[in-house]
C-alpha cells in the first residue's frame, strides 16, 4: 500500500519562497543563495499551479511570483524590506489561493 502524501498548497509554498528568499539572501549575506531558494520555491509551486490550474494558470501565477519580486524591491524603499516582503508574498498567496482553490476542490 502506497503511502499517502500530504500537499503543502501551492499559495503556501510561494509566500514561503519570497520571504525564504529573502531571508536567506540577508542572513547569509550572500544573495545568490536566497535566489536559489526562491526559484526552488518557484518551481515548486508552479508544478503545483499547473497541476491544479493548467498551463495558462501556472504560466499567470509564475509571472506574478517573479513580478511580485521584483516589485518588492521598489517597494522596500518606501515601506521597508521585511513589510515589502509580506506585502508582495501575501498578495501571491491571496491570488494564487484565489485562482486555484477551484482546480484542488
Amino acid at each position: 500500500m502506497a503511502a499517502a502524501t500530504a500537499r503543502i498548497p501551492a499559495a503556501a509554498v510561494a509566500a514561503g519562497g519570497l520571504v525564504g528568499g529573502y531571508g536567506v539572501a540577508r542572513w547569509t549575506k550572500k544573495r545568490p543563495l536566497g535566489g536559489v531558494a526562491l526559484a526552488a520555491a518557484g518551481a515548486v509551486a508552479a508544478r503545483e499551479w499547473h497541476r491544479t490550474g493548467g498551463t495558462g494558470t501556472a504560466v499567470g501565477l509564475t509571472t506574478l511570483y517573479v513580478a511580485a519580486f521584483a516589485g518588492s524591491h521598489p517597494l522596500a524603499r518606501k515601506v521597508g524590506a521585511w513589510p515589502a516582503v509580506f506585502t508582495v508574498a501575501g498578495a501571491v498567496a491571496a491570488t494564487s489561493w484565489a485562482v486555484t482553490r477551484r482546480g484542488s476542490a
